[in-house]
């Protein structure tokens, strides 16, 4: 069973910064998509960022530019740097993975935990 493990969240002034981390545990699985998530008190969760296995990038509008996302392959995570944070990036935080066996042609989805990240004004 794979696990997804967070880390990195935590409290920070408006305009710091903040990396988060996720790794997966386990072996003889193939990682296609990457992807943080974010869900604030009330609202629904929102896809932040994606990289895929080839590294292509994407971002909602609103942390273009503030946010990059990035993975290691050989250590089976993926990361985010969160600069000139602002007081609406307050949410908990998700990663999640996609990923096939070795010995299967399905994918399956993981999510980690979540981490808080709280951003004060």
């Amino acid at each position: 069973q794979v696990q997804l493990v967070e880390s990195g969240g935590g409290l920070v002034q408006a305009g710091g910064s903040l990396r988060l981390s996720c790794a997966a545990s386990g072996s003889l699985f193939s990682i296609r998509d990457m992807r943080w998530y974010r869900q604030a008190p009330g609202k629904q969760r929102e896809l932040v960022a994606s990289i895929t296995s080839d590294g292509n990038t994407n971002y909602v509008d609103s942390v273009k530019g503030r946010f990059i996302i990035s993975r290691d392959n050989a250590k089976k995570t993926v990361f985010l740097q969160m600069n000139s944070l602002r007081p609406e990036d307050t949410a908990v935080y998700y990663c999640y993975v996609d990923l096939r066996y070795y010995s299967g042609r399905n994918y399956y989805a993981y999510w980690g935990q979540g981490t808080q990240v709280t951003v004060s004004s």
